[in-house]
């Protein structure tokens, strides 16, 4: 019943966090394209920086901005934070439900680095501070005047903490770690600047006071960051599906690749909302890094190592690979999963009898060959000799 009721959280936290994402990053997409859709035309009241004309649900909508701010403060004032904040907590609760609390199966890798888990957990919780901390310094220092520079390094940086998270965490659990690291970021950037310097204009003009122009352009360049984070920490949080991404030798690598592509498609549809020559280019970059995780997934973690199983009967070999699923894999993957925390088996997948493991053999090459998904940070220690006849045994296209 525990492992049910784990199962449901874990579910109902899941839609929570998607429901408040799309709120959060369909507001977003929506205010940056209209900040960029802006016209300047002659009438416009003083202080007006632009205007753009929508229609939508059969109405027309006379949509305009303020450089700074009106003269007066209007008697209504819609505030857009709940998404972004109702996004991080459901997305923190859902990393202690699910990693935290189950940090040996989806958080630590001893092959990697022998942690226990709570260890595992001060050394997530430290990471994400940091790199809020980091990333913000970076802003208000000189760097943050030039935003060309600001992003190479903030690029960087990020990849350099990629890199870093995948000698600490499984691989699993480091493109997690990556994408609480960044949605973290996108949501301090609300709470502490974006927010608070609303704030403090709304404030000047209450005092009949002019509001400081720098406040307005600190926030935008914090929101513009926001918009292009969007669609890489997108790919990380949904990337645990994906085992050819985080298991792999070059997950690192991908990390960076995923940010150039999502950073690329965000600037094809912001230059074109601004108006913008359209930078047609940007899509050959996006093929050419879909292309380059292609490549990078072609090389197996584990290949059939040469002569290895030539000594054994085909028959045999299937035995071998058999009593390797049985012992490194059944105890999630069966009827009545033995392993505390797991109700059913993962996605339905069965590997009991040897006609459940040719039925899967397509899967256990993707999680266990072409990648080291599973078992998941190698819980059961699966070895490499066994990994490799496995990869001998699907050579012999037998699976």
């Amino acid at each position: 019943m525990d492992a049910l009721v784990t199962e449901w959280i874990g579910m109902m936290l899941r839609w929570l966090h998607v429901i408040a994402g799309i709120a959060w990053i369909g507001s977003s997409f929506y205010f940056v394209h209209l900040d960029l859709s802006l016209r300047k035309r002659e009438g416009l009241t003083a202080g007006v920086g632009g205007e753009a004309w929508q229609v939508h649900g059969g109405g027309f909508y006379r949509m305009q901005k303020y450089l700074v701010a009106p003269a007066e403060m209007p008697e209504e004032l819609t505030w857009f934070k709940w998404e972004a904040y109702t996004t991080w907590i459901s997305g923190f609760l859902l990393l202690l439900a699910v990693y935290y609390t189950s940090a040996d199966l989806y958080f630590i890798d001893r092959s990697v680095l022998d942690l226990t888990p709570a260890t595992a957990v001060i050394a997530s919780l430290v990471l994400l501070a940091a790199g809020w901390i980091a990333y913000d310094l970076m802003c208000r220092s000189p760097l943050g005047r030039n935003d060309a520079l600001l992003m190479l390094v903030g690029f960087a940086l990020l990849v350099g903490i990629a890199w870093g998270c995948t000698q600490i965490f499984s691989g699993r659990g480091a493109f997690i770690q990556i994408g609480a690291l960044v949605g973290t970021i996108m949501v301090a950037n609300v709470l502490i600047v974006i927010i608070p310097n609303q704030r403090k204009v709304v404030a000047s003009l209450l005092a009949h006071e002019e509001p400081d122009p720098r406040l307005g352009k600190q926030a935008k360049q914090r929101s513009l960051h926001n918009n292009y984070l969007t669609l890489p920490v997108l790919f990380l949080m949904i990337s645990n599906h994906y085992p050819l991404t985080f298991a792999t030798g070059w997950n690192w690598v991908i990390v960076a690749v995923v940010i150039v592509m999502g950073v690329s498609i965000r600037h094809f549809f912001n230059s074109r909302h601004a108006g913008k020559a359209t930078p047609w280019w940007t899509w050959g970059i996006t093929a050419a890094g879909g292309l380059m995780i292609l490549w990078l997934n072609s090389f197996p973690v584990a290949a059939p190592a040469a002569g290895q199983a030539s000594a054994l009967e085909r028959d045999a070999v299937f035995v071998a690979v058999e009593e390797i699923v049985l012992s490194r894999c059944s105890m999630c993957h069966s009827e009545e999963p033995v392993w505390e925390g797991v109700a059913i088996p993962p996605l339905n997948v069965r590997l009991e009898t040897p006609a459940d493991i040719l039925r899967e053999a397509s899967r256990i090459e993707t999680q266990a060959v072409l990648s080291r998904a599973m078992p998941p940070g190698n819980v059961t220690e699966m070895t490499e000799e066994e990994r490799h006849l496995i990869a001998a045994w699907l050579a012999r296209g037998e699976g």
